[in-house]
């Protein structure tokens, strides 16, 4: 079975399906594996960096090892079982019914006035404090993960599945994940997750690129403000310290007509992120329907672009 076939049904499935609380995630091993290895190569190498860097390679090498090994193996059973192992990692790599559910579950909670539960419920999207979110901090917080989520758990996945197939979806993965758990600029990780932090930077450097625009095409069909889209991702798109993560904000936010970033705390610290958008509407439950809307349009445009370039190329 061609590539994109694979890749068309792992979307569908996960659109219908998510990820099923009862099926262990790959990533959670991916996660608890470089956790295990962090101590002890850090004892090993004396340079934080060295450390970092040698975890990095044998956490891909071993993810690599693995997939490939695994669709090796089912292919030699025979093509429809190596086809059906390979649609289903496709479809363990993608995350966009997932992050729906999750904003949705923030959605509902609001619109029940609900705040304690609200605020629970986005504190499992987000890293900062939540415990005293008002509605409108809660609403900020969930379209600003929703915005950037697109790219990591939607958008560069199916990128990254149609170059490498599983293998190179869940290279990525392994990348992003590590970057998750190193890429932190803490006294701890500045330096041993240096590595980490680059490479993301880099693996999703084209991916945010051809997403941010495809925002502003969404927000044409889906009842939005795409002229506002373009105009505040041509202003703030690189505001952010990231090089990729404002650019879909700043598209979500001036299609919404609302302003993201700002004021955010850390284990108690404050910390001011850039201000990206125009504050013209004041944020609203709603404005988590319109961001879902948004990046499932961006999803499907982003998905059938990938499909026609490679139907082309190949």
């Amino acid at each position: 079975m061609r590539l994109e076939y694979q890749i068309m049904i792992a979307f569908v499935i996960d659109a219908v399906l998510g990820d099923p609380p009862w099926l262990p995630h790959p990533v959670k091993f991916i996660g608890k594996f470089a956790a295990r290895l962090e101590q002890p190569l850090r004892s090993l190498f004396r340079n934080a960096f060295i450390a970092g860097l040698i975890l990095w390679l044998i956490v891909l090498a071993t993810v690599a090892g693995i997939v490939g090994g695994v669709l090796f193996a089912a292919y030699r059973v025979h093509p429809l079982v190596g086809d059906i192992v390979g649609i289903f990692l496709i479809y363990l790599g993608f995350a966009g019914r997932d992050l729906l559910d999750h904003a949705n579950r923030v959605h509902k909670a609001l619109a029940a006035d609900d705040l304690p539960e609200a605020r629970r419920r986005v504190g499992m999207m987000v890293g900062r404090d939540t415990a005293n979110l008002d509605q409108a901090g809660i609403v900020r917080a969930t379209v600003e993960s929703v915005a950037e989520s697109v790219v990591d758990g939607v958008t560069a996945p199916f990128f990254f599945a149609v170059i490498g197939g599983p293998i190179g979806l869940w290279l990525y993965k392994a990348v992003n994940t590590l970057d998750s758990m190193f890429g932190h600029k803490d006294r701890r990780y500045i330096i041993f997750g240096r590595t980490a932090a680059k490479i993301d930077d880099a693996a999703n450097y084209l991916p945010a690129r051809l997403t941010a625009p495809l925002v502003s095409v969404a927000a044409f069909f889906s009842g939005c403000n795409a002229r506002a889209s373009l105009r505040i991702l041509r202003r703030d798109g690189r505001k952010h310290a990231s090089p990729n993560a404002g650019l879909s904000e700043a598209a979500f936010a001036g299609a919404l007509e609302i302003q993201l970033g700002g004021l955010n705390y850390y284990d108690g610290q404050p910390e001011y992120l850039p201000v990206l958008g125009d504050d013209q509407q004041p944020l609203t439950a709603h404005h988590i329907r319109q961001a879902n809307l948004l990046m499932i349009v961006t999803a499907l445009l982003f998905l059938f672009l990938l499909m026609v370039a490679r139907v082309l190329a190949f």
